[in-house]
């Protein structure tokens, strides 16, 4: 008998020990790597300062404890939203140095080495995103914990149908990865639901975000195409 037939709370509506926040670290400390590739052209200079900012996140990460979120902590979670909206600005303004070099034509026509830095770009994006929506639904991860919101900001497939899952389930950090990837590369929700304005207009930021990047990427791959028959045309 499921809990929504037995009349008990499902999880994600009372207190629970809270979700992990390793997950999330680990994906932060993958993107340092990623940042660190980037090439200088492409990152608001100087170069080390969207890699630790990121790296000054991961640590307050850290800083809160890598087990479960669950506890009263405001100050260091404003530290963590403050760098979030930081990195957030930097990679977008990687985004606009990206389309801006290949409009102008300044960093080549090599579709492998752009299309590499685009990837980076974009796993940044998708990333920096996921920690929005792990960071703001219901209040973020402690508050979430606490079980003291009625209503979803973000409704889960497991949350109408609880026949889906165990009983003590909970959104993770991972399902707030898939809502990003799936939202980047499908432009609408796919399987979970924005019903507050901040997620409604989080979406929409990410996707015409993320719809520029892949316009520019095509654009990149078709320039080529056309040098390369342009070189065979002239041999």
């Amino acid at each position: 008998m499921s809990s929504h037939d037995s009349g008990e709370l499902p999880a994600w509506r009372r207190a629970t020990a809270g979700a992990h926040r390793w997950p999330a670290a680990v994906t932060i400390a993958a993107v340092i790597g990623v940042q660190v590739l980037l090439p200088d052209r492409l990152v608001i200079q100087p170069g080390w300062l969207l890699p630790g900012l990121s790296a000054l996140l991961l640590l307050t990460l850290v800083a809160l404890g890598p087990g479960r979120a669950a506890g009263d902590h405001r100050h260091a979670r404003k530290v963590a939203l403050s760098l979030l909206l930081v990195v957030s600005a930097g990679n977008a303004g990687s985004a606009v140095l990206l389309v801006g070099h290949i409009l102008d034509g300044s960093i080549g026509d090599q579709a492998g080495p752009l299309l590499a830095a685009g990837a980076g770009v974009y796993l940044t994006n998708v990333v920096v995103f996921s920690l929005w929506y792990w960071e703001f639904d219901r209040g973020g991860p402690a508050a979430r914990a606490a079980g003291t919101q009625e209503y979803p900001d973000l409704l889960f497939p497991q949350m109408t149908s609880p026949g889906l899952a165990p009983r003590d389930w909970e959104p993770a950090y991972v399902d707030y990865l898939y809502l990003a990837f799936t939202n980047a590369t499908a432009f609408s929700p796919t399987d979970v639901l924005p019903l507050k304005p901040w997620a409604k207009l989080t979406m929409l930021a990410q996707s015409v975000i993320h719809e520029r990047s892949d316009v520019s990427c095509v654009y990149v791959v078709d320039k080529e195409r056309v040098c390369r028959r342009s070189r065979c045309t002239r041999s």
